[in-house]
C-alpha cells in the first residue's frame, strides 16, 4: 500500500469511526473484549509458542485443556492477556514513559522470570536477534529514552510512520532479557490508542514478513516493511470495527466471491492489500454486503 495512499485511507476511515462511535460505546467494548485473546495468540505465536488460538481462549476461560503445556506458555497467555486488558483500560490515562514500560514488562514477565521482570539488562546480559547484536547493557536506558524522544517529537509524521519506526528502535535495542517481542507490540497499541487509533494484531501469519522488516531496518535503516504491516493492520482493526458500527452484514470472503459472482483467489489478495474493506476473525477471511 503506497505511503501516500495510506496515509488518506487510515485517515477516512478514521473520521467514519469516529462519526458512528457516539452511544455504541458498549459495542466497542464487547469488540475489544473479544480481541484479547487473538492478540494473545498471534503474539504468543509469533515468539514460538505451541499454543492455538483455541486454547488460548481456553487459558483464559480458566478451561482444562486436553494436553500438557508447560507452565511457562500458561503464564505467557495469562499474562499477556493482563498486559492487554490494562493497555485498552489506561493508555488514554497515563504517558508512556520509562516507568510505565517497566511496568509492562513486569507485569508480562511475573511467574515466568521474577529475576528480570520489570528491569533492564544490566551488566553481563547480552542477547541477539537472529544476526543482531543488542546494545550493550548500559547503553539502554540512554536509548530507550531517545526513542521516546523521536516519537513524541516526529508529530509531522503519520501515525503509521512513527509506529513503525518506534517498534523498530524498541526491537533494534531490546532492552529486556525476555518478552521484548511481546511488549513491543503492547507498546504500539499503547500508543495508538493514546493517539486516538484504534489497536492493532499483527498477525502470526504475516511473521516472515514482520522478521523481514527488522533485517531491512538493521540492514539499510529501511522502515518501508514495517510501515506496510502496519498500515495494514490498522486498516483491518478498521474494517472490523466499521463492518458492526455501521450495522452491515457481515459474511465470509468465499460467500462474498459467490455472491458478486467475482474471483476468490482476486479477492483474496485485494483483501491482503486491504484495498476492500475486509478483516479477519480467527484466521478467516470477513467483509460486508454493502
Amino acid at each position: 500500500m503506497p505511503k501516500i495512499i495510506y496515509k488518506d485511507y487510515i485517515q477516512q476511515l478514521r473520521k467514519r469511526y469516529y462519526k458512528d462511535i457516539t452511544g455504541q460505546e458498549s459495542l466497542l467494548k464487547i469488540i475489544s473484549e473479544t480481541e484479547v485473546a487473538e492478540q494473545v495468540y498471534n503474539s504468543n505465536a509469533i515468539e514460538n509458542s505451541t499454543l492455538t488460538l483455541d486454547e488460548t481462549e481456553k487459558i483464559l476461560l480458566k478451561i482444562d485443556l486436553d494436553r500438557y503445556i508447560s507452565q511457562r506458555e500458561l503464564f505467557e497467555a495469562k499474562n499477556l492477556a493482563e498486559v492487554v486488558e490494562f493497555t485498552n483500560e489506561n493508555a488514554k490515562k497515563h504517558e508512556l514513559d520509562i516507568d510505565m514500560i517497566l511496568q509492562l514488562h513486569k507485569m508480562l514477565i511475573t511467574g515466568i522470570r521474577d529475576d528480570i521482570a520489570g528491569r533492564f539488562r544490566q551488566a553481563g546480559e547480552f542477547v541477539k536477534v537472529a544476526n543482531h547484536i543488542a546494545p550493550r547493557p548500559d547503553e539502554i536506558e540512554d536509548l530507550m529514552s531517545k526513542m521516546l524522544v523521536e516519537y513524541n517529537s516526529s508529530t509531522n509524521l503519520s501515525i503509521v510512520e512513527r509506529i513503525a519506526r518506534l517498534h523498530l528502535n524498541f526491537e533494534n535495542i531490546h532492552p529486556f532479557v525476555d518478552g521484548n517481542g511481546r511488549i513491543g507490540r503492547v507498546l504500539n497499541n499503547y500508543l495508538l490508542i493514546r493517539e486516538g487509533y484504534v489497536p492493532i494484531n499483527i498477525k502470526h501469519i504475516d511473521r516472515q514478513s514482520y522478521y523481514e522488516a527488522f533485517k531491512e531496518f538493521d540492514l539499510a535503516n529501511d522502515t518501508s516493511v514495517m510501515e506496510d504491516i502496519v498500515a495494514k493492520a490498522i486498516t483491518n482493526s478498521y474494517h472490523k470495527r466499521l463492518a458492526y458500527l455501521e450495522g452491515k452484514k457481515i459474511v465470509t470472503l468465499s460467500e462474498y466471491s459467490k455472491i458478486m459472482n467475482i474471483s476468490q483467489s482476486n479477492l483474496l489478495n485485494k483483501a491482503k492489500r486491504q484495498t476492500v474493506e475486509a478483516f479477519l476473525v480467527k484466521g478467516i477471511w470477513k467483509i460486508t454486503l454493502d
